[in-house]
């Protein structure tokens, strides 16, 4: 059968660029991409890079104060211009835009920036009606903010609304506890509007190591944000020129702006998946297996769209992982099981990758090594701020099951502790790296004796009968 393209991916984000370029520059494949927004997706247009532009700002007044403890005198008089800085950071993202569509044109991708949906197993059908032809079809459509179902929803602002604000907030309501939440909170509170961030649960960041969860939730009252644990609200209603909130408890203030934080959906409403035979899961995500192939051979999916692992160098571990497996003839699966992440707080973030010692409690014995104290740069200036870093070991075999790291550019600690944990790295091996003083990240080959052990010793298996 002839086919218009060898692939045809719908999403112009990190996963399905990759794939695209990798597939027609490497591989010598046909290849169509088509985005009905803004290529780059969520990361690079409203997502990773505009957020992380936004805490160096929000991080700058506090630095200034910082320096005054070092002597400089008069450093952080002034304002921040929203405008000022808006302008420019509009201007780079359709920098970062450019570069992006001129790298797949560069490769030999054809670009329709257009809604594409199947039609059929090998047959993509554009907006305006074109039907394109393709061996392979790729879903790399991403995910979207979800807004809770509550009575006047809809006078909320979602994280994509943020980058498009005219103004700043006065006040503001964050709802939520997630990474984008503690994140946005963080940098509205740093921006200079007054911030309320409210969550139902116990401590903000769920499924992070619960040391980690408790100083990011006391880090967030510390630099000013009004956190409300166990809080929800029940309704909004537009009262003048703000909004009202109701919340379950039965109170109620005014805001400027409410921003829901409550997770993200897969995009995949109205692609035609359900009716070209693709199998998708409970939250509409596309279930596929190790190879990103979804119930249609020749359908795959990679990235959020696929709900596995929801962080952008997974979408492109994934997409390049696609394109080597089925244009390159050498097939690469992506191990999901050992992924590094990041929260970007300030003054300090939370980085991870392993298991909490919550997780390795249910795993037998396993040995706890915590270092806490004041960074010496803070300390100088007259911070009470403290750093943790942790380690969760193996009681019996000394393998290191996971780290996690509460402090200043955590996030470019956990990239290299990536290395020597998906290499099997002992609690011995750590112990033999010379430190490099003085450093936070030394304090990470430094620590002699476990804090703690937890969790019960394994049982022999029971000897097999005659």
């Amino acid at each position: 059968m002839k086919f218009d393209y060898d692939l045809f991916v719908i999403g112009g984000g990190s996963g399905g660029v990759r794939a695209a370029r990798i597939a027609a520059s490497e591989y010598g494949a046909r290849v169509g991409l088509a985005e009905e927004s803004r290529m780059g997706g969520t990361c690079v247009i409203r997502g990773c890079v505009p957020k992380k532009l936004m805490i160096f700002a929000s991080q700058a007044g506090a630095a200034a104060a910082e320096s005054r403890g070092y002597g400089w005198q008069g450093a952080g008089e002034g304002r921040f211009d929203w405008a000022e800085f808006h302008g420019k950071l509009l201007r780079e993202l359709d920098r970062l835009e450019g570069a992006y569509t001129s790298g797949l044109v560069n490769a030999g991708v054809e670009v329709h920036m257009q809604r594409a949906r199947l039609h059929d197993a090998h047959t993509v059908e554009l907006a305006d009606g074109q039907r394109l032809s393709a061996k392979h079809i790729l879903i790399a459509v991403g995910g979207r903010p979800q807004r809770p179902d509550i009575p006047g929803k809809e006078l909320g602002l979602i994280s994509d609304d943020l980058f498009t604000l005219d103004r700043l907030p006065g006040r503001v309501l964050v709802v939520g506890g997630g990474f984008i939440a503690c994140e946005f909170a963080t940098i509205l509170q740093g921006l200079g509007s007054a911030t309320v961030l409210a969550y139902r649960g116990d401590a903000v960041l769920r499924g992070f190591d619960a040391e980690m969860r408790r100083h990011a939730t006391e880090q967030l009252r510390a630099i000013g944000v009004d956190v409300r644990l166990g809080t929800n609200p029940a309704r909004l209603d537009r009262e003048g020129a703000g909004v009202r909130v109701t919340f379950e408890d039965g109170g109620s203030e005014i805001f400027d702006a409410v921003m829901f934080a409550t997770g993200r959906a897969p995009y995949t409403k109205g692609l035609g998946l359900e009716e070209a035979g693709v199998r998708l899961g409970r939250r509409g995500e596309i279930a596929v297996d190790e190879w990103s192939q979804s119930s249609v051979p020749s359908i795959y999916a990679v990235g959020d769209v696929t709900d596995r692992v929801n962080l952008t160098p997974v979408a492109i571990r994934e997409g390049h992982s696609f394109a080597d497996t089925v244009f390159g003839a050498r097939p690469r699966k992506v191990d999901h099981r050992l992924v590094a992440s990041a929260v970007y707080t300030r003054p300090h973030e939370v980085a991870t990758i392993g298991l909490t010692e919550e997780e390795a409690v249910a795993c037998g014995p396993a040995d706890i090594y915590v270092a806490s104290f004041r960074p010496m740069r803070s300390l100088f200036a007259g911070s009470d701020a403290r750093a943790v870093m942790k380690l969760v070991v193996d009681g019996e075999t000394d393998k290191v099951l996971g780290c996690h790291i509460f402090g200043p550019e955590a996030g470019e600690m956990i990239q290299m502790i990536a290395i020597p944990l998906g290499m099997g790295a002992t609690k011995a091996d750590f112990d033999a790296a010379i430190a490099v003083h003085p450093t936070l990240a030394e304090e990470l080959v430094t620590m002699r004796k476990p804090s703690r052990r937890v969790g019960a010793a394994k049982m022999d298996k029971p000897a097999a009968s005659a």
